[in-house]
């Protein structure tokens, strides 16, 4: 579906404004000692928020109650500029390999199948030392539906790779009534679904640093976060990168690899 620019504008707009209206109410409920603890393991405590089991941060990270009572050790924050592309210190081992996907969300199933498998197809055409592969059960990264209510959330990834070097699971994608609808375009949740799974291989935001490029007004960029935040040799320095598919907020639109994404893509894979 196509929209006039001037309507596509209004209504990000208001998706933005209502975004971060919520986070901050429900950032203000998050006690004082959580909120440091969080940043404590290297991450913005900015729109935090309380969900089953532990708190979303940064927008699409699940941070566990485990995880936040840990003792943080803080990888590299090795940064150039603001817009370019960023991975963390654990990586993908083993190479080359084929990583499982499951896809288990609990309705529009046939939608969420061929977003997947969009996704998918984008990773396995680069000749990438990892390819996917979508399985039925549960995989190795295992897409699931949950209510993460409203807001604008989408999704949240579980985490980073592992020091073992296995990608991270599962994948939440919003269940809230009206978030996702038979009406959704495949490219454009293919392109949320293949974010989230940059998260799992090792992808930081792009706009790690500078998170008002992608989500808009005033906001707390991203921590080191305990995993290191790297920057990859080759991507942008300064000039913006409006099309990357690891940018932290989605403007609606579907976002494939741009020529930046496939040199960070090469560079840690190829």
């Amino acid at each position: 579906m196509k929209l006039k620019l001037l309507t596509a504008s209004a209504a990000l707009s208001i998706i933005l404004y209502s975004c971060q209206k919520e986070s901050d109410s429900k950032t203000s409920s998050i006690p004082e000692s959580v909120l440091s603890q969080i940043r404590a393991q290297g991450f913005s405590s900015d729109g935090a928020v309380a969900v089953e089991g532990g708190y979303r941060v940064e927008n699409d990270i699940f941070l566990s109650y485990t995880q936040l009572k840990s003792t943080p050790n803080l990888g590299p924050d090795l940064r150039v500029g603001d817009e370019e592309q960023y991975h963390t210190t654990n990586l993908l081992k083993s190479l080359p390999r084929t990583i499982t996907v499951s896809m288990n969300y609990p309705s529009n199933v046939a939608l969420f199948t061929a977003a997947t498998d969009t996704a998918i197809a984008r990773y396995n055409k680069l000749g990438l030392r990892v390819t996917f592969q979508r399985v039925s059960g549960t995989g190795q990264i295992n897409i699931v539906g949950s209510d993460l209510g409203g807001g604008g959330i989408l999704g949240q990834s579980s985490g980073f790779p592992s020091s073992s070097g296995n990608p991270a699971s599962p994948i939440t994608l919003n269940s809230h009534a009206g978030t996702f609808t038979s009406s959704t375009s495949v490219q454009w949740l293919g392109t949320i679904i293949a974010h989230e799974m940059g998260h799992t291989i090792g992808f930081r935001h792009t706009d790690y640093k500078n998170r008002a490029f992608s989500c808009g007004g005033a906001r707390s960029n991203e921590g080191a976060a305990g995993v290191g935040a790297i920057y990859i040799p080759g991507t942008q320095k300064s000039a913006k990168d409006p099309g990357s598919w690891m940018l932290a907020c989605t403007d609606g639109s579907n976002r494939p690899f741009n020529p930046n994404d496939l040199i960070a893509l090469n560079y840690l894979y190829k």
